[in-house]
């Protein structure tokens, strides 16, 4: 597994995952409370052909790991990506978006309109970042497709343009211990087709696991179950509507910390096979963390 925060080359990395949420403020306590260091609120927004910014329609909270990151994404203003976060809220709270990171998202665009996917323009967005100091700002190349086309959710491909900005020092280190996001499992309910879609997404093939179908990237992978094998592996998770994107993987330090924080904070937690599995609190939506050392 590639260790490094962004890719090079051809290579392709689980990136980050957000969850949707109705109140940003709840949220952020919430992750402090499961033993996150959130980052300040911030509205992200894009530039015009004459430089002048607009609002995007949302904002965000993160929690950056030395490896990836996860945000929290929440409606800011009346516009297509506000409204498409306030349908995916109608369905549930909770993780709606996938984004994977690569050298290249103008080529990775061109890819993916080559690989029969309907794209939409390729966009670049920047938000504007805390850093103690003077003011920063984060910006990305965002390839994404026309909604539908990946039903699991905002499915996307990005190009960090500002790594600094993005994983300042002091945010990467967590009471919790989180160090990387490893994996995202999502319920599907036609496992084949979710799968031959996911390799055509990422460039990469998909091959039959104990419970399903894995995509293995240069760093991180994508688990897809059947409604079935979800509810034998996550039986405490129920689906609320498929697909369902209701749980991903972060590797700790040291998994006897988590456990005594997570305990301590009130949160549902059990001792899987290889790992910890706690239910996320009611403000990030529903689905679970799998903690692993």
């Amino acid at each position: 597994m590639t260790d490094r925060q962004l890719p090079i080359l051809e290579e392709i990395f689980l990136d980050h995952l957000a969850h949707f949420v109705p109140d940003p403020q709840a949220a952020s306590r919430a992750l402090a409370r499961a033993g996150f260091a959130p980052t300040p609120i911030s509205i992200q927004v894009v530039p015009d052909s004459d430089g002048t910014l607009r609002p995007t329609g949302t904002g965000n909270v993160t929690a950056m790991f030395s490896r990836g990151y996860i945000e929290m994404l929440f409606k800011t203003a009346d516009t297509p990506l506000g409204r498409e976060l306030e349908a995916a809220l109608a369905r549930h709270d909770g993780v709606h978006l996938v984004a994977f990171a690569v050298a290249d998202a103008t080529a990775a665009h061109r890819r993916l309109a080559a690989a029969g996917f309907r794209v939409q323009p390729v966009v670049h967005m920047q938000r504007p970042v805390d850093t103690g100091g003077a003011p920063g700002i984060a910006a990305f190349t965002l390839a994404r497709l026309e909604p539908g086309q990946m039903p699991e959710g905002r499915i996307q491909i990005l190009t960090h343009r500002t790594e600094a900005m993005v994983w300042q020092p002091r945010w990467l280190s967590h009471p919790n211990g989180a160090v990387a996001l490893t994996s995202v499992i999502i319920a599907v309910g036609d496992l084949n087709d979710a799968a031959q879609r996911f390799a055509r997404f990422t460039g990469r093939e998909a091959a039959p696991s104990p419970l399903g179908q894995t995509i293995e990237l240069d760093r991180g992978r994508v688990q897809l179950l059947t409604p079935e094998a979800f509810a034998r592996k996550l039986p405490d998770v129920p689906i609320p509507s498929l697909p369902f994107i209701g749980a991903y993987g972060i590797r700790v330090a040291s998994l006897a910390v988590t456990l005594d924080l997570l305990k301590r904070a009130g949160l549902r937690t059990r001792r899987g096979e290889q790992e910890l599995v706690a239910i996320f609190p009611e403000e990030l939506g529903r689905g679970a963390w799998l903690f692993a050392e």
